[in-house]
């Protein structure tokens, strides 16, 4: 058995663990953070306008692609004109919008945060395969409506790809930004695998795969051996470095995901809600580079 491990320096941020306090330098943008008072005052009287696709897209309603192609074919409606601009600025609490003659609830879905034990054979897709990761969610959903009552269902959708193959961890969310953040060539989020190897490897097969191979036009080289730090999550990328090395790979297994590690005891199929210090863990890692 091997193991590929991707590899980050992350840049330690000293905490002096005291408690935060308003601050009169904060940007008058910054949602307030210290109430729900608060908190609904902005988002009834402060907040900004957003994009129609990406309104569209926190509602359920498709892909944000495919919330563009809506609004390009004039399907949406935003105060009872037909709106062909993605780019609209709209707030969905103030303005009555209507897709396909159907009025978008003022209430969007939460934003949802998931680590998946992904099983061989399941796809990354967002469609409506019946073996894509999404089917997984099934049984989440069907009490949706009756424990949110008014609440659109949310939209999942994972967060960069697993090869169908390839087990273990991917996330999901509906959270466009965070996905964006994580999965983006220049954020430099370490992953982590273990891939089974048919036979025996030799140090002949180390130093092949320390001399690295050719993915996409981009000669990817491990920093060392045993490790094999891969920080761009191109396409195939860990197996391309085995096979390049002669070596025939049994199963590829994901592990880790920035400083996220997938937990011991979640099942094939299983899956688990990401708690906020997970999510802010991850947000942290995702640094761009500069």
């Amino acid at each position: 058995m091997a193991e590929a491990k991707t590899t980050k320096k992350d840049k330690k941020k000293k905490n002096d663990n005291k408690p935060s306090t308003p601050s009169a330098s904060s940007s008058s943008g910054s949602a307030p953070k210290y109430s729900k008072a608060a908190r609904r005052f902005y988002n009834e009287k402060i907040r900004e306008p957003q994009r129609l696709s990406k309104v569209l897209a926190a509602a359920g309603v498709a892909s944000r692609r495919s919330c563009e192609e809506l609004i390009f074919e004039g399907k949406v409606t935003v105060n009872g004109s037909v709106c062909t601009s993605p780019q609209t600025r709209v707030d969905v609490l103030k303005d009555s919008i209507y897709v396909n003659g159907n009025r978008l609830s003022k209430k969007l879905p939460p934003k949802l945060y998931f680590a998946l034990n992904k099983p061989k054979g399941y796809i990354c897709s967002n469609g409506e395969e019946p073996k894509s990761v999404i089917s997984l969610f099934d049984d989440y959903f069907k009490s949706w409506n009756k424990t949110n009552p008014g609440i659109p269902k949310p939209r999942l959708f994972t967060v960069g790809r697993l090869d169908v193959a390839t087990t273990g961890l991917i996330l999901l969310t509906n959270d466009g930004d965070f996905a964006q953040r994580l999965s983006h060539p220049s954020s430099e989020l370490a992953k982590e695998y273990i891939a089974t190897i048919e036979g025996s490897v030799h140090k002949r097969h180390l130093l092949a795969i320390s001399d690295g191979t050719q993915i996409e036009g981009v000669h990817c080289i491990p920093d060392f051996v045993e490790l094999l730090p891969v920080h761009e999550g191109r396409n195939h990328e860990v197996r391309e470095l085995i096979k390049n090395a002669g070596l025939q790979l049994h199963s590829l297994k994901r592990v880790r995901v920035g400083g996220f590690k997938l937990p011991s005891d979640l099942g094939l199929g299983k899956y688990v809600e990401l708690e906020q210090p997970d999510i802010k863990l991850l947000e942290g890692n995702a640094q761009k580079s500069t």
